[in-house]
């Protein structure tokens, strides 16, 4: 029996040690997990060092992290409640007017205005909501890399740069091979091929599929502690206590991941034009839709409401995070109750967010997704 006691007490202490890295986090976001009936529209951003040029020490030593300078890594990743996780990912050199700064690079929107400034730059470029970020330290993707015991990679070609001054030295042989945290981190940093900065894009989508493999796997569950702990040391958030819970609900139906870059086209000086037409596009077939209706193009027509109905709607739209609302004219008619045509699942969500009217086969009005046809069932102011 004393035998049996001291295994049990070991065994606990075991798993207390394993699970002790995640407490931190646990503790600060830990929610019951729960199914969020709209997706889950979260920014990652990876955020460059700053450097003390005041050090006597020669390469100056990073300062201390305070998730205030340019950002190197930007992935819109949409979290859907059947573990479905689609990323889009934005080039750091994305030329674009940034809004409340004027034109420039999106990765320097964080430096200007911090993280609010940063998802005002992605909803404009994007069109889809941002409910929460999260910006990632320099260290995150050593530490991530490490506490998931390295990340299996077929690296396409020999990778060879040093950079005393940002502390970057990279040497690399093309082939498959596991990758450790200061490995990962120089595949992730490299940018001296032919495509630049679009080029690491890719190496971003091949390392964070490649992770969830890896996390996917039976064998490495007792590393999930150690991970959310290197992430939690590593991250400035606002996501809420309720979308950590959601978040964890849809991973625990074991995420199935896919990876898209912003449409666009080189431009002047090494940066990357957005294409509007292509986002559009991408947004509503791959992001929004069904799921989410607050990518669509939505029309509203007053058929038989009271006065101003239409302009309530559409402000109370906006302010719910639709980010293309119109206001449209068809001739007004009888009509006892609220329709909603386009597509059907997009109208039933809609229908569901009004708490009133019904999903309609009625074509929408040219040039939107989903029509709103206002009728006398619409709640008085």
């Amino acid at each position: 029996m004393p035998r049996l006691s001291a295994a049990l007490a070991l065994l606990l202490a075991g798993l207390t040690a394993l699970a002790a890295p995640a407490v931190p986090a646990l503790l600060r976001y830990g929610g019951l997990p729960h199914t969020r009936q709209q997706p889950l529209n979260l920014l990652l951003a990876g955020v460059t060092p700053r450097y003390d040029d005041t050090s006597a020490v020669w390469p100056w030593p990073a300062k201390p992290e305070a998730f205030d300078y340019i950002t190197d890594t930007i992935v819109l990743a949409q979290v859907r409640a059947d573990g479905t996780v689609r990323m889009l990912s934005i080039p750091r050199d994305t030329w674009m007017n940034i809004p409340k700064w004027g034109f420039g690079k999106i990765n320097g929107a964080n430096a200007h205005g911090g993280p609010q400034m940063l998802v005002a730059a992605v909803q404009q470029l994007t069109g889809l909501s941002v409910d929460a970020y999260t910006l990632l330290s320099l260290n995150a993707l050593r530490d991530l890399t490490d506490a998931a015991g390295g990340v299996q990679l077929n690296v396409p070609e020999a990778m060879k740069y040093d950079d005393d001054a940002g502390h970057l030295h990279i040497d690399l042989k093309a082939g498959p091979q596991r990758l450790n945290g200061h490995q990962a981190e120089g595949f992730l940093r490299f940018r001296h091929d032919a495509l630049g900065d679009i080029g690491r894009v890719t190496r971003q989508q091949l390392f964070l599929g490649a992770l969830a493999a890896r996390l996917k796997s039976p064998l490495n569950i007792w590393r999930i502690p150690a991970v959310v702990g290197a992430l939690d040391r590593n991250t400035k958030s606002n996501l809420s206590r309720s979308e950590a819970g959601a978040l964890l609900s849809a991973l625990l139906h074991g995420p199935k991941v896919g990876t898209t870059t912003l449409p666009g086209n080189f431009g002047p000086g090494g940066t990357w034009t957005p294409d509007r037409a292509a986002i559009r596009t991408l947004v509503r077939r791959q992001f929004a839709g069904s799921s989410d209706p607050r990518g669509l193009d939505i029309a509203l027509v007053n058929i038989d409401a009271p006065p101003g109905s239409a302009a309530r709607l559409k402000a109370q739209l906006e302010a719910d995070g639709y980010r293309s609302v119109q206001i449209v004219s068809e001739p007004r008619h009888s009509s006892a109750q609220t329709t909603v045509s386009g597509d059907t699942a997009a109208a039933r969500a809609l229908v569901a967010q009004l708490g009133y009217g019904a999903p309609d086969a009625a074509a929408p009005a040219s040039d939107t997704d989903l029509t709103v046809r206002l009728g006398s069932d619409v709640p008085a102011p």
